[in-house]
């Protein structure tokens, strides 16, 4: 059975993705979020080292990503290996998808959250202080709050790096239709087989959907939280 020309492993590929990018981003939302305080607020000796660990990423090529990832934790990979024996695997699994589609996008996460977080005005966190409110009172009824815009820009960017992910995910993972042939990786096939032109097309329409509605609600969002950059939005609106 086909829809709008997709087989049965092109419908699965989309759903699969929109899996893969959602445990991406729900995964690394937290982590992010945490490096980003860090980064903003934290002054700590290799603080720099941390800096460029993050955004290395963006600077090494996707393959070269992936296949740090098969050698880290492939089946024989150094962390991998005890992993397996545990009955934990994420070589050529759904899980590594999301893994490596989380580790291409986290540097697009942490960027916009800790630009917001560095936006937070010190006055309101010194007046906290001295009232007693500890770093995590500050961080969870302050710096939360007001950072909210970078943060959910920050969770809709790497939702769309994760979706659109394809090099890392398939040197890590490879393409195996139902489990780990996500969009962009069925894209790319279609444009590899003799008269998939038209099915390509459609699956890239499907991807250009996905990704302006993800924008569109996170703009929605944006103008409903307490940040800042919120009440600018109304005001430009």
């Amino acid at each position: 059975m086909t829809v709008l020309g997709l087989g049965p492993d092109d419908l699965a590929a989309v759903t699969l993705s929109l899996k893969v990018a959602t445990a991406a981003t729900l995964g690394g939302l937290p982590i992010a979020l945490g490096i980003a305080w860090a980064l903003a607020r934290g002054r700590f000796p290799g603080r720099s080292l941390l800096d460029a660990v993050t955004h290395l990423p963006l600077v090494l090529p996707p393959v070269a990503t992936g296949y740090a990832l098969l050698m880290l934790l492939g089946r024989r990979g150094l962390v991998g290996q005890p992993l397996a024996a545990l009955g934990v695997v994420f070589a050529f699994r759904w899980t590594g998808a999301a893994l490596a589609a989380a580790v291409m996008a986290f540097p697009l996460m942490v960027r916009p959250m800790r630009q917001a977080i560095e936006a937070v005005d010190a006055e309101p966190l010194e007046a906290a202080r001295t009232l007693g409110a500890g770093p995590w009172t500050r961080f969870l009824r302050i710096i939360l709050p007001l950072a909210a815009p970078g943060v959910v820009a920050g969770a809709v960017l790497g939702f769309a790096k994760a979706l659109g992910e394809f090099g890392a995910t398939i040197t890590f993972v490879a393409a195996i239709p139902g489990e780990t042939l996500t969009l962009p990786t069925d894209i790319y096939e279609a444009t590899q087989s003799a008269g998939g032109e038209g099915r390509a097309l459609t699956l890239c329409l499907i991807a250009g959907a996905i990704a302006l509605g993800a924008i569109l609600a996170s703009e929605a969002l944006r103008r409903r939280s307490p940040g800042p950059g919120s009440r600018a939005g109304e005001r430009e609106g």
